[in-house]
């Protein structure tokens, strides 16, 4: 079975070889990076990478600001992708969790009695106070999460989507595939949840705009979990913030990305079964010398940066502002105080 990722990338170095290492490991066979304006040696590493086999690198075709929609766009155009028999569009922050048989895409797949499109609900895992950024394992540091079937906002029932070769598609987007236009009814894809359920109707037709990219978590994560890792060390967020991901020119940084996404109710530790595994392959990628050289480059880069915008005043005011912040995600927070319990 073919299954090749494909993923956007920008500033993302320290972190290439423990997705590619763990995706590998439960299955996925080829990938296709886009990068863009990389200043952290992210395209020197991924160029090495593509040399020894297995992986794509190409620079993003995107002549405007939509990188990510470009992209897949031009995905579909590819040999990687056309030649897959599954394709798994994810960030290099997402993790698929899969609980049965080998933990592998090919086992939830006969555990889900072979769909044509898996989609698996996010599972955000929290900070958990992790100040500095450390070199090792990201599924390795981070344990706390919101508990995956009670979240007050909408958040964590987004999905990221296994597509099937055969998937009647219309075009590919960043959570979901797209039907075909005027796909009849009897055409339309066995689609189902990370517990081999079926999706809601509304979302496989897209008939609401509002959920397009979601729908209800409850009990849907049975089979696989998608764990995302969107926050990290506070040390790599403020990096993030100023990869682009946060505006705060003229006017207050807003921490409501932060605070809905590093809710700790919760312990997860199943994802740490690969460990021993992923600590191996690590190794075997930082065997080959030029590898490690220029992953430890892009880790070198990346601390740098932080120290550079640490010396900025408003980077030292974000940074105190998120210290600070509340553990309780901004709609618990509003919940509590109109309740008086706050």
């Amino acid at each position: 079975m073919r299954i090749t990722a494909v993923t956007c990338v920008k500033n993302e170095g320290p972190f290439l070889l423990e997705w590619i290492a763990y995706n590998r490991l439960i299955g996925v066979t080829d990938f296709l990076f886009y990068s863009n304006d990389c200043s952290d040696g992210t395209d020197a590493l991924l160029d090495a990478l593509a040399a020894r086999g297995g992986v794509t690198h190409l620079p993003n075709p995107a002549k405007g600001r939509a990188y990510q929609m470009e992209a897949l766009k031009d995905c579909a155009h590819q040999p990687v992708v056309q030649q897959a028999d599954w394709l798994w569009i994810a960030d290099v922050d997402e993790f698929l969790n899969i609980h049965v048989g080998d933990h592998s895409i090919p086992a939830l797949i006969a555990a889900c009695a072979e769909p044509q499109a898996i989609s698996l609900n996010f599972q955000f895992f929290a900070n958990g106070g992790v100040e500095a950024f450390e070199d090792r394992p990201v599924i390795e540091q981070f344990t706390r999460s919101h508990n995956p079937d009670v979240w007050c906002g909408e958040t964590a029932i987004e999905v990221k989507t296994l597509t099937r070769r055969d998937f009647p598609l219309g075009y590919y987007g960043a959570h979901r595939p797209f039907l075909r236009k005027n796909t009849p009814a009897e055409a339309r894809p066995r689609w189902c949840d990370g517990s081999g359920r079926a999706v809601p109707h509304r979302f496989l037709v897209a008939a609401n705009p509002r959920r397009i990219r979601k729908f209800p978590a409850r009990g849907a994560r049975a089979l696989a979990t998608l764990n995302h890792y969107a926050l990290r060390a506070l040390d790599s967020y403020l990096v993030k913030t100023d990869r682009g991901d946060v505006n705060r020119e003229n006017r207050a940084f807003d921490d409501t990305y932060w605070r809905e996404r590093n809710d700790p109710a919760w312990e997860d530790r199943s994802i740490q079964r690969m460990l021993p595994a992923l600590h191996d392959a690590l190794a075997e990628l930082k065997a080959d010398p030029e590898i490690a050289r220029l992953h430890a480059e892009c880790v070198a880069r990346h601390l740098a940066r932080r120290d550079a915008l640490l010396a900025d005043p408003a980077y030292q005011q974000m940074r105190a502002q998120l210290q600070a912040a509340a553990p309780l995600p901004p709609q618990e927070d509003a919940m509590l105080q109109r309740l008086g319990l706050a």
